[in-house]
């Protein structure tokens, strides 16, 4: 009807019609003509009306902000986001607002559809919505003969709708800001107030803990804010991988748990940090200092939470540095109470020297030989050798990357060669990898990879592996393998070069000499 309308308004003006300005070539249809009345005649009759032009206001958004349509104005759409909107005059098509309340006055007219999301809705009597109205997560008022010309869909209760309401505020000037604080809300400072009351309470109960975080802090910020970053990279790979595996998947729950706690008892420690950083206090903080300098850091946090765009900033900034400190506390926590033992020193050979041949001579001349033990010597020594093997220097991670690869190299030839991939089974390999490593470990204490480098795999106490160990051993490995190889890289850091599995395994894997037997 409107391509027709601006049609006929074109043909007019290109046949050279007068027309007045501001005036269509459109009339009101009228009312039709009774069958005895008399035709119309020529002259211009005063009951035939003709109306202005209707031009289409182009189409309204608004992200953040309220949106109002005056009576006598007309737009082709409407869309609000995080606001309201009063339509009091005609809108061509479809008014949507998402998180934010809709009004239609007695004279809005809505030719298209009325769509709310999250908000809810109110049309006085005299509004119109021509096509269907559909209302999502909030309540509708309208009088009773109100009745869109289309479907009348509304899900959710007034209650949800007044929720709603009350979060688009923060949305709009909080979020939107970059700042979860926003000072003018009531229901905010309640937010505030609770987590103030908890953060209390840990920081009273766990007060070791937490003093723990605040003084790695105060030590080492940069290292802790590394590990910070460092821990929430990784968290979401460890946790994939530990589902993809069947025995991982009930160690996710409690590694999620685990990073809760420390995102909340590091920043805790975060807001007792920067308190103490601010007051003075002696060498042995208290209690009272400790609470103390708990109040002063969480008021300064609140404050710079209220700041735009540094809102946000901060408060990331504080929970990467809380889970940072809390990792390296736990850490130091560990090392105290599973402290690494002292280095092995070879022990002194005690045997007896054997006389040289020259010399015991002319003694066996002069006396009679004592009988001669037919034992060979290999067999005196080397008890004392395997009791020393543990004291050897612990091999590092290079030497032990390098015999893992040739052992790799040594199993993919043997597979290709046994033609062990007829059934295009992938997981052959790390089965055979698997039964390989343990049967080496049993047999030799070593694989070939290690004898190349000069490796033996003992135990810490010196004693040889058994298959228990060997077992255990390899199950573990294939965890430290599936967390990104994070359990093999432990070596660069464990101070006695142990893996993961070889701390759950409680063994060394030592270098020897060249000439040591196999």
């Amino acid at each position: 009807m409107k391509r027709l309308r601006f049609g006929l308004v074109a043909v007019a003006f290109a046949a050279g019609l007068q027309l007045p300005t501001g005036v269509a070539a459109q009339t009101r249809r009228a009312a039709p003509r009774p069958e005895n009345a008399s035709p119309p005649s020529s002259e211009p009759s005063a009951e035939v009306r003709i109306e202005s032009p209707r031009r289409w206001g182009r189409p309204a958004l608004r992200i953040g902000q309220d949106y109002t349509l005056r009576a006598g104005d007309e737009i082709s759409e409407v869309t609000v986001i995080f606001g309201d909107a009063t339509i009091e005059g005609r809108v061509d098509g479809n008014v949507v607002v998402v998180f934010g309340k809709a009004q239609l006055s007695t004279t809005a007219i809505i030719d298209g559809s009325l769509v709310v999301i999250g908000g809810s809705a109110t049309a006085a009597a005299g509004a119109l919505v021509d096509e269907d109205l559909v209302v999502v997560g909030g309540g509708f008022d309208a009088p009773a003969g109100f009745m869109p010309g289309g479907h009348h869909v509304v899900i959710g209760t007034r209650a949800i709708g007044g929720r709603l309401d009350a979060i688009v505020p923060w949305v709009t000037r909080g979020f939107l800001w970059g700042r979860p604080i926003v000072p003018d809300l009531p229901w905010v400072w309640a937010v505030v107030g609770f987590f103030f009351l908890v953060y209390l309470l840990l920081n009273t109960v766990f007060d070791y803990p937490v003093g723990a975080c605040a003084t790695t802090l105060a030590g080492k910020p940069l290292t802790a804010f590394v590990v910070g970053l460092l821990v929430l990279l990784l968290a979401g790979p460890v946790c994939v991988l530990l589902t993809v595996s069947v025995i991982g998947i009930a160690v996710v729950p409690f590694v999620v748990c685990a990073l809760f706690v420390a995102a909340i008892v590091g920043r805790v420690g975060v807001a007792r940090w920067i308190g103490m950083s601010l007051m003075p206090q002696s060498s042995e903080e208290s209690r009272p200092q400790a609470l103390r300098s708990f109040v002063i850091g969480f008021a300064l946090m609140t404050l710079a939470y209220m700041v735009p765009v540094l809102g946000f900033i901060a408060w990331t900034m504080f929970g990467v540095f809380g889970i940072g400190a809390a990792a390296l506390a736990f850490i130091a926590a560990y090392r105290r109470e599973n402290p690494a033992p002292p280095p092995r020193v070879p022990s002194p050979d005690t045997r007896p020297p054997v006389p040289h041949l020259e010399q015991a001579a002319p003694v066996m001349q002069a006396y009679e030989p004592p009988p001669v033990d037919s034992s060979p010597p290999v067999a005196v020594i080397a008890p004392a050798m395997v009791s020393d093997l543990a004291s050897f220097p612990h091999a590092p991670f290079r030497d032990r990357l390098i015999a893992f690869v040739l052992d790799v190299i040594l199993v993919v030839i043997a597979q290709q060669i046994l033609d062990l991939r007829r059934h295009n089974d992938d997981s052959m390999i790390f089965l055979l990898l698997l039964a390989y490593h343990i049967g080496f470990w049993t047999w030799k204490g070593t694989t070939v990879g290690g004898i190349i480098c000069q490796l033996r795999v003992v135990r810490v106490d010196g004693a040889p592996l058994r298959f228990a160990d060997a077992l255990v051993r390899g199950l573990a490995s294939i965890f430290s393998l599936a967390v990104l190889g994070i359990g093999g890289l432990w070596i660069l850091r464990d101070p006695e070069r142990q893996a993961w599995h070889d701390r759950i395994a409680g063994t060394y894997v030592v270098k020897v000499p060249r000439n040591w037997p196999i």
